[in-house]
């Protein structure tokens, strides 16, 4: 019998107290800790340590009390043990993490005892976030913002024996916020920063081996990788061969004599066996070079381009996919790596054109199959039978994850063309995980604005990498914690406003057939009222802040994204005119005046974006290329102010 696809199978933790021995123990009172102290091995690895030091600086913030960190101990109690030692081992509450994965953790508190332990290397760092979290209500909100209540005069916890094993072993939703402060990810357990990328794309996440937040995890963002494991400029002219014969409007192998992008499709030819040695020792290469990797990436190129020779042809039909040829490629590959490496997983993607399974062919128990999230609605969690639009992609994730064991995927959780605008994702991040989780999804890329300050990236930030951790999480009870303790009293507009951007994003694109990821207003149901109401929510929250110059920071902040959509439509004009990014041309008529009133909020958008350091518009486009296109659309110079 099928399991159901909308459990989640995994405990968010385990006791291991029996009834008899939870009545016999007592529990320990956070604020009433004087003469306790830390006790740390002397062979602590840097992210132990690290772990016993956050621990101290928030635990003397919220209770007063600046615990000693030691080595020994020389009492039978009033301990908090911070990573496996000998001296935890042979306590009371002593327990061993040999068997620990590496990030697993296990929470003890009774009898004057704590223990935080688990496997390394972020097992440990992991245990004392939770613990802060859980025990003393303290929030990590942004890089810059840790929200650290007091303790009181008495706050007692436990007994307890709290076990946890996180259902995904690769997190990452790569907002900036998360990019560009690692040791901020890391509070949020997301550990996709601290991953190497095939190919180094900052634009998807960060690169540090800090080894306070356990170093490199060895896990990789998987992305196109063809392209420069069977170059074109090394191959293309002597043989042709080695790349995909296209379909008749392609004119045969033209991607290999370089009349197209070497990187977005000019494919390699799936059974040719030089390209599969030429591909295997690509692999072993990157092996030699990256010893600490657990996976390596096999992926197709971006955009079309398919092989249609005979034998790929003859492969797919009869799998009655085009993923029938690369997954017997793939196979092929794993069984090389597994030869010197068989832990490393051989990886690809499961995209566009190869996104169903194949019919008979079963991927190797190394093969990772990543699955991305094209044509999904962004609108509608995945699951959601009533979304014809998620059917394709559900069916094809339901398919995988009968025949693969390790499937990762790449969900597009942005506006790709404009990550300022206001985007309606935010209640369905919680249903999506969970039914990856469900599904035999292991690691989780969350494609989101990489830079700074985007549409409520921080708030977005904090509800999914939360999820990623912990699915069995409420969203919406993340969303209105991050609100309340972010924007004080300044949250109820902006609470009122995102409720109603995702009731009108249902109603107004209710008869549209199909929702993309990439879009304009309308895309997203975004009409006139809606932004008029964004407009007074805003305003109204900058004077509820008040004097208060943290709250107004945060609102203006927040703020960009309803200014973007009250200047788009001379954006959306300025183009219907000719008026590109990338060019210089001048609208042939003038701006009307129901568009020219848009000024004033263009003008306030860009000021905001400079003051919070916003680079991109989306799709990597400068925001610089934007502020000029409309400056033209408004019939102005470079040098002339907005």
């Amino acid at each position: 019998m099928m399991k159901s696809t909308t459990t989640i199978f995994f405990m968010a933790a385990a006791l291991y107290m029996t009834p008899l021995q939870a009545q016999q123990s007592k529990g320990v009172d956070l604020a009433a800790m004087q003469g306790w102290d830390i006790v740390v091995s002397t062979d602590a690895i840097p992210s132990e340590k690290y772990a016993a030091e956050e621990f101290q600086n928030f635990f003397a913030e919220a209770c007063g009390v600046r615990l000693p960190i030691v080595t020994s101990t020389d009492r039978p109690d009033r301990h908090v043990f911070i990573g496996p030692s000998e001296a935890l081992r042979s306590s009371p509450i002593g327990f061993d993490v040999n068997d620990f994965g590496d990030e697993d953790l296990r929470i003890v508190i009774r009898d004057n005892h704590i223990a935080i332990a688990g496997g390394r290397p972020r097992g440990t760092l992991y245990g004392v976030y939770t613990f802060l979290e859980d025990y003393l209500g303290i929030r990590f909100l942004t890089a810059d913002h840790t929200h650290v209540p007091s303790a009181g005069p008495w706050r007692v916890v436990g007994p307890t024996d709290q076990f946890y094993h996180p259902p995904l072993d690769y997190r990452f939703a790569n907002y900036g916020e998360s990019v560009k402060y690692p040791l901020f990810a890391a509070k949020l357990r997301c550990n996709g920063v601290n991953a190497e990328y095939t190919g180094r794309n900052t634009a998807y996440g960060a690169v540090t081996d800090d080894p306070r937040i356990g170093g490199d995890s060895g896990h990789i963002h998987i992305n196109h990788s063809f392209y420069h494991q069977l170059r074109t400029e090394k191959y293309a002219l002597d043989h042709p061969e080695y790349y995909a014969m296209l379909r008749p409007e392609y004119e045969g192998r033209k991607g290999a004599a370089g009349e197209r992008s070497d990187h977005w499709e000019s494919q390699p030819c799936m059974t040719n066996p030089e390209v599969l040695s030429i591909i295997i020792v690509a692999g072993k290469d990157e092996l030699k070079r990256r010893p600490q990797t657990r996976s390596i990436a096999f992926g197709q190129n971006d955009g079309r381009g398919y092989c249609t020779c005979e034998r790929c042809k003859a492969i797919d039909d009869h799998e009655e996919s085009h993923m029938g040829s690369m997954l017997l490629f793939l196979n092929d590959v794993a069984d090389a790596i597994a030869e010197t490496h068989p832990d490393v997983k051989a990886s690809t993607l499961a995209y566009t054109y190869s996104q169903k399974p194949p019919k008979n062919i079963k991927p190797r128990p190394n093969v990772q199959i990543q699955l991305c999230s094209v044509p999904v609605s962004p609108l509608y969690a995945i699951g959601d039978p009533s979304c014809g639009q998620n059917e394709g992609f559900r069916r094809a994730l339901l398919d995988w994850g009968r025949i693969c064991r390790n499937i990762s995927i790449w969900n597009y959780n942005l506006n790709h063309w404009n990550e300022l605008l206001p985007n309606p994702n935010m209640d369905v991040v919680e249903s999506n995980i969970r039914f990856f989780v469900a599904n035999n999804v292991r690691s989780a890329f969350i494609q989101s604005p990489g830079g700074l300050a985007t549409e409520f990236s921080d708030l977005k930030n904090y509800i999914t990498s939360n999820l990623l951790w912990n699915p069995n999480r409420s969203g919406t009870k993340l969303r209105d914690e991050f609100l309340t303790l972010h924007y004080g009293k300044a949250a109820g507009p902006i609470r009122d406003y995102l409720d109603l951007l995702h009731d009108r994003a249902r109603i107004n694109t209710k008869s549209k057939p199909w929702v993309s990821f990439c879009g304009r207003t309308d895309n997203f149901g975004i009409d006139d009222e809606v932004i008029q109401a964004g407009l007074e929510a805003f305003e109204d929250a900058l004077k509820l802040a008040g004097d208060d110059e943290v709250l107004r920071s945060r609102v203006e902040k927040a703020s960009i994204c309803i200014y973007t959509a009250a200047s788009t439509p001379t954006l959306y004009w300025g183009e219907d005119q000719g008026v590109g990014w990338n060019n210089q041309e001048y609208p042939k008529e003038a701006i009307p005046s129901e568009i020219a009133r848009t000024r004033p909020y263009a003008k306030r958008l860009f000021e905001l974006c400079e003051i919070y350091h916003v680079p991109f518009w989306g799709a990597g486009v400068p925001l610089k290329n934007i502020q000029d296109l409309i400056k033209r659309a408004y019939g102005l110079k470079k040098d002339e102010s907005l």
